[in-house]
């Protein structure tokens, strides 16, 4: 549908006028005739023009993804060798990641141009809509615009493909065989098993055991796409097994899954292993949400005021939110972006900003990042993901600057949000931008009573189509709010590694 939208000035014109004006068409009618359906045919494509603009903005698909490393006057720290803690060179990466997005990685170049059969994959679901929440604004009665900046329409349901895509694509023309990765709720296993599915790589799917259990559906996309789905931890690797010695009943971690999968990429030469968010050149491949939105509130005709996008590991935030920033730095705008957490893995607003691993047995390089610890463990009853013990590096870096700010939101306030957008906007969404629809109904609400129209845009990065068991606990009133111990943050920042 996208790539249709794309393809004229208005192509509903285009379609529309053909069947009324075709010779054949033509054929026996009088002038009057001619003149009444011209006049259907203008109403009917400016009816739909005017709903496309709305949702599309008739934006071209950004060319380049966009680094904000080059943008910064202090740049971020640069992650260690998990062994010498000497900065890593790219040669250490080199069993995990292709050259193209080692270079990515490292790179202080301000934009990467996108390749063009990467391309011509985004053109499937992109541009992704900008939509303006009226109902929701009815419903809260405030003088807010609110708007949401949806990636749901994407084949695997939410943001993750944008980068899938060109880590599958890199990875196939260096000659790789087979990629692993992990994955929490499923989005990012799903989003590679697809991007994998158009490469011809075979790929195999660490789960989160907890999540492997509660939603078949996402280990079912994968296995539809073609991947081999475990759930971690498992007992084939030596990082899994050690875990499940300790813990046989262990629900799993994003940590754990990442060791596991490390582990098989490091001891495979034609494997390389794919991550879902964190790192520098997955928060790259995603600011293409963020250049698309800038083309569209300009559209509009809007600047926003807060910008409020919910964070795990965080390259949905990053993805809408850098582009902005790079803006903010110009001069252009002076919104204030807001991340919003789960408080049951709250890493920007209660872990430590040090250098940390970013899987549990610690065989990644150490990134200095917000942590909670590298072997914490979220309470397998947090209803979907966001669930990562660390906050990407580039993230916390930004923070740290001051250029953003983080609140965490405990679930039950988050599913309320969510059943008040889902009965107003029609959408329900996946359990993480829940988080993002509870921070701007707070604020929505704050300006009903301030009595000030402020723009909030929202990241809406998917649907929750496959997540409903979540829906279903707090539908039925078994859904509760965590609490988070501090003696659990104590215990799990005490293993964070000393480094000078």
């Amino acid at each position: 549908m996208a790539s249709q939208f794309l393809s004229s000035p208005n192509p509903f014109t285009k379609s529309v006028s053909a069947k009324v004006f075709s010779t054949g068409d033509c054929q026996g009618l009088n002038d009057l005739t001619l003149k009444r359906r011209s006049n259907q045919a203008t109403r009917v494509t400016n009816g739909f023009s005017l709903r496309a603009k709305a949702a599309l903005g008739f934006v071209e698909i950004p060319k380049q993804w966009y680094n904000i490393v080059a943008d910064l006057s202090v740049k971020p720290p640069p992650p260690l060798h998990p062994k010498t803690f000497e900065p890593i060179k790219p040669e250490d990466l080199s069993h995990l990641f292709p050259s193209e997005l080692i270079k990515q990685e490292a790179t202080q170049e301000r934009f990467i141009d996108i390749p063009e059969e990467v391309l011509e994959i985004y053109k499937l679901w992109r541009p992704t809509p900008l939509i303006r929440a009226k109902r929701l604004e009815k419903l809260l009665q405030t003088p807010a615009r609110i708007y949401f900046k949806y990636e749901g329409g994407s084949p695997a349901g939410s943001h993750k493909p944008n980068t899938a895509v060109p880590q599958a694509y890199y990875n196939a023309k260096e000659g790789v065989k087979n990629v692993v990765t992990e994955t929490g709720a499923g989005q990012w296993g799903s989003s590679l098993a697809f991007a994998s599915s158009l490469f011809g790589l075979d790929c195999e799917v660490w789960q989160v055991a907890n999540s492997y259990h509660q939603k078949p559906y996402r280990r079912l996309m994968m296995q539809t796409w073609g991947a081999k789905v475990h759930p971690s931890p498992s007992d084939l690797t030596e990082a899994g097994r050690r875990i499940l010695q300790s813990d046989p009943s262990s629900p799993g971690s994003l940590g754990i899954a990442i060791s596991e999968a490390v582990e098989v990429a490091a001891r495979n030469e034609d494997t390389k292993y794919c991550l879902g968010s964190v790192l520098n050149h997955v928060l790259l491949h995603q600011t293409i949400i963020g250049e698309e939105c800038i083309q569209q509130m300009e559209n509009f005709g809007e600047t926003p005021d807060v910008i409020i996008g919910c964070t795990g590991g965080g390259s949905n935030f990053a993805g809408l939110s850098f582009p902005f920033i790079r803006e903010k730095l110009k001069g252009k705008m002076n919104p204030v972006i807001r991340a919003v957490e789960p408080s049951a893995c709250p890493s920007l607003t209660k872990g430590v900003y040090a250098y940390d691993y970013g899987d549990t047995a610690g065989l990644t390089p150490l990134m200095k990042m917000h942590t909670l610890g590298h072997d914490f463990i979220p309470d397998p009853i947090h209803a979907g993901g966001l669930r990562y013990h660390g906050m990407a590096p580039l993230i916390s870096h930004v923070y740290e600057q001051g250029f953003m700010e983080a609140i965490s939101i405990p679930q039950i306030e988050c599913f309320q949000g969510a059943i008040q957008f889902a009965r107003t906007e029609g959408i329900i969404p996946a359990p993480e931008p829940t988080h993002a629809i509870a921070a701007t109904i707070r604020e929505a609400l704050r300006c009903k009573e301030t009595g000030e129209a402020k723009v909030i845009l929202m990241a809406m990065c998917g649907h929750g189509h496959f997540d409903l068991t979540s829906y279903d606990k707090y539908l039925r009133g078994e859904l509760i709010d965590l609490s988070f111990g501090e003696e659990k943050i104590r215990e799990s920042l005490s293993k964070v590694p000393h480094v000078v």
